[in-house]
């Protein structure tokens, strides 16, 4: 019996969209609010000095594909297996890095061509029963009204179900194969009677890695599982040192004590920003608590 392997991974996933176009073509398309008239017909990758340039950062667990089509519109398809709270601000970092190197200096702005962004993330990010978010610029009170430029497309996988009755059908398989393709069981009948997707898992069987992509796949694997762990242990220890802190303090007080707690724990493992969003605290309240935890240098 064929074993596949996880399609979610960095590995997998680039082997299968970042070098087969037809196959991300018929995946944005399915994926995509894209017009019938719209739909993408062709596409090429990015050359690598057209990829917008990211700031350092810790990029396991994350997965990317940047692409162009025949209207000289780009795609940038992010895969985020666990889920951050700077998702969104990378996203939006990346997008906009994309409009903007569209033009040498000199060129005319009526050059400029729409950018989509696809991110796909393997965690709930939202309490609602939404899992397919679709954002663009719109005027506030005459939301017909819209500036072409971004889009953005955010899915929440684990939310989505094969039998969503909202799912088109093509984007449905697609999502059926990110979500339930692992291992040793044989994919549903639907996933291997759909030829692209047919295809996808050719792709994905074990047997058609090498030794050392098997282990790079396995380092991969291991280092997400990881790194979830450190996030949710940080997490729980920071919510069990502020509840005992809120029980012995004041109320009013013991919330902040709570948040504070909660910070301090998290330091090692998030930036400011993302640690303000997640406990409510100042930005400048954070950068005051890593000053505070930070070794003391010897005096000379």
């Amino acid at each position: 019996m064929a074993r596949y392997l996880d399609p979610k991974n960095d590995l997998v996933f680039k082997k299968i969209f970042g070098g087969h176009p037809l196959l991300l073509m018929d995946f944005l398309n399915a994926l995509l609010p894209l017009p019938d008239d719209g739909l993408i017909v062709s596409l090429s990758y990015l050359p690598p000095e057209q990829i917008p340039i990211v700031p350092p950062e810790n990029r396991r667990g994350i997965v990317d594909v940047k692409c162009t089509d025949q209207r000289g519109r780009v795609f940038i398809v992010e895969m985020q297996m666990y889920w951050t709270p700077s998702f969104f601000n990378r996203m939006l970092f990346n997008a906009s890095q994309a409009f903007v190197m569209q033009l040498d200096p000199g060129e005319e702005y009526k050059l400029l061509q729409p950018v989509y962004a696809l991110g796909i993330i393997n965690a709930v990010f939202e309490q609602s029963d939404d899992w397919y978010h679709h954002y663009k610029i719109v005027n506030i009170e005459n939301t017909h009204r819209t500036i072409d430029g971004l889009q953005f497309v955010f899915i929440e996988l684990p939310k989505f179900r094969a039998a969503n009755p909202t799912a088109k059908k093509v984007r449905a398989l697609w999502l059926r194969f990110l979500s339930e393709v692992k291992g040793e069981l044989e994919p549903p009948a639907e996933l291997l009677g759909y030829p692209p997707i047919h295809e996808a898992l050719t792709i994905s069987k074990e047997a058609a890695f090498t030794r050392a992509e098997l282990a790079a796949y396995q380092s991969v694997m291991m280092a997400i599982s990881n790194e979830k762990s450190i996030v949710t242990d940080s997490i729980e220890l920071g919510i069990e040192k502020g509840i005992e802190i809120s029980r012995q303090a004041g109320r009013e007080e013991g919330r902040q004590d709570e948040k504070l707690a909660i910070a301090k724990n998290l330091l090692a493992v998030m930036d400011d920003a993302a640690i303000a969003d997640m406990t409510g605290l100042a930005p400048d309240m954070v950068w005051q608590l890593r000053g505070e935890v930070a070794p003391k240098p010897d005096k000379p």
